[in-house]
């Protein structure tokens, strides 16, 4: 390896409660009004280089950011959201969620491959994921609710509304709410398994 250059990184963290907003809502009118509700449920506002809408995270989710060079970053762009979906429902499977992939009706940043979660006559977004690819590398960021979906979801209903943008707010909430005695280091645990298979 070239000096000043990295192979692959995986990293997992716990994030301290944030609201990451996509480009397209800094833009809205109701942006500044949206980033203040945000401050005001203790979520800090930010704006994300990667695509998709306003999405909250706290210390109840696992964020996972896997970074590779590679040198045509760009040609399987499409691919990595499905192959990592894949991965994500499957580690919630694992873990005893009934996970599928796919884009839940009014969910909250939509998207073809999240991965949500049923069961108790619920059917929850479980992980969303974002990609940025630059020359010669990409970056995969997600981030998969574990516990405590009440915060996130309270977030989000005075978030969309400043923004103007409608959801259905029964499609937000947390692994836990299927599975109550499920915690963020399980998931975790049976990610790294995951990744070493």
């Amino acid at each position: 390896m070239q000096r000043g250059v990295r192979g692959r990184t995986l990293r997992l963290y716990r994030p301290e409660p944030t609201m990451a907003f996509g480009q397209r809502d800094a833009n809205l009118p109701g942006f500044p009004a949206a980033a203040a509700a945000a401050r005001a449920h203790g979520f800090e506002p930010l704006v994300r280089k990667a695509g998709g809408r306003a999405a909250p995270y706290h210390r109840g989710c696992l964020v996972v950011d896997h970074l590779e060079p590679e040198a045509d970053a760009v040609l399987q762009a499409k691919s990595r959201f499905s192959r990592f979906a894949e991965l994500f429902a499957g580690v919630l499977r694992q873990v005893g969620v009934e996970a599928g992939i796919g884009e839940i009706p009014g969910e909250y940043c939509p998207g073809e491959f999240s991965v949500h979660g049923s069961g108790n006559g619920l059917r929850l977004k479980l992980v969303g994921t974002a990609q940025r690819v630059v020359a010669g590398a990409w970056l995969f960021s997600s981030v998969i609710v574990v516990e405590d979906g009440d915060p996130l979801r309270e977030v989000l209903v005075d978030c969309y509304r400043e923004l103007g943008l409608a959801w259905d707010p029964t499609t937000a909430g947390a692994a836990a709410d299927l599975r109550p005695e499920l915690r963020v280091e399980q998931v975790k645990a049976a990610l790294l398994a995951g990744y070493g298979r």
